[in-house]
């Protein structure tokens, strides 16, 4: 008989904590390569795997043998090396792995603390997961947990409180180091999630009325703008000309590759450039240009306000709601771990039952079969239910528990 391996929950990844952006470009993993991975796990035998790739981070959360079993994975579908993701990593197993997934799910993990826009990106991979099959009963849990304390959290503490996010940072950013903002040029190249809110944060923050907006497909420009005024549409074809028109530059492609190069930039430009794009879209080497500045999400982020001194008080709140959760699931985990020992106990009471209620009907005259049945179904009740407190009896060893029922029961 081939000999079952045990496998474990994990969590691995990269992430902004030590990967800076050129290390996570690296590691990020397109829709597309999600699927593939996916895939290649559930051909592989690894269970309940799930895949979160954005800005901040990249990470894969499933079952295997061993962590390296993810890691090569991950390394396979990306253009990171596992000798530069040992150096970045981040290994989480068990318990440790699923602390990770609430924290991150609450936004305690976000680059900017309280960030919300990792929820819907958590919840949009685990769907991805879902469609390709690739989840079980446990990481559905698990991630259902993990959302209820997520809206528990924005709504009963300011974790998220006020506006913090790259998008806002970066206008944060034009407001207090570029002198007459307001007077300046600002083409925004994108419009992903990161693009439409920079526009919306330049409109609201900013009474800048030189803004122009360049996507790759140009009718979703021309539906967005509809509600801005404030902001002109350009052309793809007319990219290099508005560049050199302008003076901020605000990059939100999300391209595998760059999207700005030398090819599309004078050497004299005079030029600020957000680059809001994570692998990053701006090619590096455009600072060898003396008037290009160039900024990226990970100096972007460091930008810090009022706002952000507010969340730091609320974190012991959100810790204390992602307690409650886990101790829910956890309880459910325990539940779900002694129930094919109860349910063998129960059975094992059950044929003893049966067994006996025989033997007295035939040794006994006018025996009452249906109060013997009664009266033996309350003790099989009364007896499991004893075992099921038993296990979950904090210092009581649940193993040992088990192997006890299993040897006494299960001969």
């Amino acid at each position: 008989m081939q000999e079952i391996k045990q496998k474990y929950f994990y969590n691995i990844g990269v992430s902004y904590k030590k990967a800076d952006i050129t290390i996570r470009g690296k590691f990020s993993l397109s829709k597309e390569n999600q699927i593939a991975l996916l895939n290649i796990a559930k051909e592989r035998g690894f269970d309940g795997v799930f895949v979160i790739s954005t800005c901040n981070r990249t990470e894969i959360s499933g079952f295997a043998e061993r962590p390296c079993q993810l890691i090569e994975l991950l390394c396979e579908l990306t253009e990171g090396s596992i000798q530069e993701f040992t150096k970045v990593s981040n290994i989480y197993k068990e318990s440790e792995a699923i602390d990770q997934l609430f924290r991150i799910g609450t936004g305690l993990e976000s680059q900017i603390l309280g960030d919300y826009e990792i929820v819907g990106q958590l919840k949009q991979s685990f769907k991805l997961a879902k469609s390709q099959k690739t989840t079980n009963s446990f990481t559905e849990r698990l991630l259902n947990s993990v959302f209820q304390a997520s809206k528990r959290v924005k709504n009963e503490t300011k974790l998220s409180s006020g506006t913090t996010s790259v998008s806002y940072a970066a206008v944060q950013y034009i407001i207090k180091n570029v002198p007459n903002f307001n007077t300046k040029n600002i083409l925004v190249f994108g419009l992903g999630k990161m693009g439409k809110y920079t526009c919306k944060n330049l409109a609201e923050y900013s009474k800048n009325s030189n803004v122009c907006l360049i996507n790759r497909t140009e009718e979703k420009a021309t539906e967005f703008i509809k509600d801005y005024k404030s902001i002109r549409k350009g052309t793809i074809e007319n990219l290099i000309s508005e560049i050199e028109k302008t003076d901020i530059l605000i990059v939100s492609t999300g391209a595998e590759k760059p999207t700005i190069t030398k090819n599309h930039i004078s050497k004299k430009k005079e030029l600020l450039i957000l680059d809001l794009s994570m692998p990053e879209n701006v090619s590096l080497n455009l600072v060898d240009y003396k008037g290009v500045t160039l900024i990226n999400i990970d100096e972007l982020s460091k930008i810090t306000d009022e706002t952000l001194s507010i969340r730091q008080r609320e974190i012991p709140f959100a810790e204390a709601i992602i307690e409650t959760h886990k101790n829910e699931f956890n309880d459910w985990q325990n539940q779900r771990k002694y129930t094919p020992t109860i349910t063998a106990l129960k059975n094992s009471l059950e044929n003893i039952k049966n067994d006996e209620i025989k033997f007295q009907r035939k040794k006994i005259p006018n025996f009452d079969e249906h109060q013997a049945e009664i009266i033996s179904s309350r003790i099989i009740q009364k007896i499991t239910t004893q075992f099921v407190k038993h296990l979950k009896e904090e210092g009581i060893s649940a193993s040992q528990s088990i192997q006890v029922i299993n040897k006494v029961f299960q001969s």
